[in-house]
């Protein structure tokens, strides 16, 4: 199991419009049975306005196959001017030991 995390690193003043845009697709994703999505905003981090969305995939060929989806064109409405509101961002993947 993998844990994808997307930390986007907000322009000052528009951390709550890329938590709304994350919720969004969080519950896009929850309707098409790919899981759900835990949105977090920094108290403390290395940035200031910081905003992570974070879940789980089985495995890269999952998070591949979900990345390709015709579904993603979904989201494409929900993200669409994102760039306006962070200054930069990365992806970071996890496997969760158990």
């Amino acid at each position: 199991m993998l844990l994808v995390r997307e930390i986007m690193h907000c322009r000052p003043g528009k951390v709550r419009p890329m938590v709304e845009k994350f919720l969004a697709m969080s519950k896009l994703m929850n309707e098409k049975g790919l899981g759900s999505v835990r949105v977090l905003t920094d108290v403390a981090a290395e940035r200031y306005w910081t905003a992570v969305a974070e879940f789980e995939v089985e495995n890269l060929a999952d998070f591949e196959a979900m990345m390709a989806d015709t579904a993603m064109e979904e989201f494409q409405p929900i993200m669409e001017g994102y760039h306006d509101l962070v200054e930069d961002g990365r992806r970071e993947i996890y496997t969760i030991e158990r």
